[in-house]
């Protein structure tokens, strides 16, 4: 099937090879004497080499534990002889930094190949031909098409000056881009124990918590939530995770601040962090344990009202 038919097979970018010097991301097909066969995975596949001088700056004592089959690699475009189809690259002249503008470039670029393959399956449409009216033309005016997809579901203005091959593709793109890109909110947590034996170390403590939700609005929202005294934790859901751990961070500064001024003391016992569904599991258990813990002896007449944590009113 020809490139221009293909539903599925295509480029990600316009270039049909990469640039001398730019990072790319591979796959290894192949270890010979030579070097390591890959493949070019954001350039339909096309063949490359790394040759085993480009493999490392150290001294090779075995090529497996530099490079494995199978596995994706960043590498650095050498030489491309765009006639016979020869591409080389090095592995050893990339840094850190390199792989990780690389890696960014490479995630975001396949995001957009997802959604193009999508729209070319369930619209009958050749791959290319979207590429080339319309995640193109979005590479360009936008930087990558990722983010021009992004920004469309806030600001459907992104299409005005793209042309769709049809209102039916049109209505599948803005579709699908809505369903998948659509960000969702992530928790953030942090465990903190709280504690004052002053006199009046309860206010103090009740008084600290408070500073957390103090700063609260309706976009940026912390949470204080009683494990059993003295453990607390604050969480926080936000669509940008670093925010959500800032917040975090404040909140408990603020809590710090208020309550060693009152002679008590905060300590973090888990740094925030983002968290998923089965930590939000295991909170839930050891807060019902404690719940529980605590009901077996709600009885006990002689428990003074210093011996129990401050909720949050």
């Amino acid at each position: 099937m020809a490139d221009s038919d293909s539903l599925t097979n295509c480029r990600f970018y316009e270039e049909k090879y990469p640039e001398i010097e730019s990072f790319v991301m591979v796959n290894v097909k192949q270890i010979a004497e030579m070097g390591a066969y890959v493949k070019l995975l954001e350039y339909d596949n096309i063949d490359g080499m790394i040759l085993l001088s480009e493999l490392s700056r150290r001294r090779i004592r075995s090529i497996q534990k530099l490079i494995r089959i199978g596995r994706n690699e960043v590498v650095v475009v050498l030489r491309v002889d765009k006639e016979k189809g020869y591409i080389d690259l090095s592995k050893r002249r990339v840094s850190a930094e390199d792989i990780g503008r690389c890696e960014e470039k490479y995630n975001k670029s396949k995001s957009v190949h997802s959604i193009m393959r999508h729209v070319a399956e369930k619209t009958k449409t050749p791959i290319l031909r979207l590429y080339e009216e319309i995640g193109w033309p979005l590479n360009k005016k936008y930087g990558h098409a990722n983010d021009a997809f992004k920004l469309s579901i806030t600001n459907p203005a992104v299409w005005d000056d793209v042309t769709f091959p049809n209102d039916v593709v049109k209505e599948e793109f803005q579709s699908y881009i809505s369903k998948k890109l659509t960000p969702h909110p992530t928790k953030v947590r942090a465990d903190v124990e709280v504690t004052c034996f002053k006199y009046d170390g309860i206010d103090a403590v009740k008084e600290a918590l408070r500073k957390a939700e103090a700063k609260n609005t309706p976009d940026t929202q912390v949470k204080v939530k009683l494990v059993s005294p003295p453990h607390y934790v604050l969480t926080s859901q936000c669509l940008d995770k670093q925010l959500g751990i800032q917040l975090l961070e404040e909140a408990i500064k603020d809590i710090d601040q208020t309550i060693s001024a009152s002679g008590g003391s905060c300590a973090v016992k888990m740094a925030p962090k983002a968290v998923t569904e089965h930590d939000d599991a295991e909170l839930q258990a050891l807060m019902d344990k404690r719940a529980k813990e605590n009901e077996e002896i709600s009885g006990d007449e002689d428990l003074s009202e210093s011996d129990e944590g401050p909720e949050i009113a």
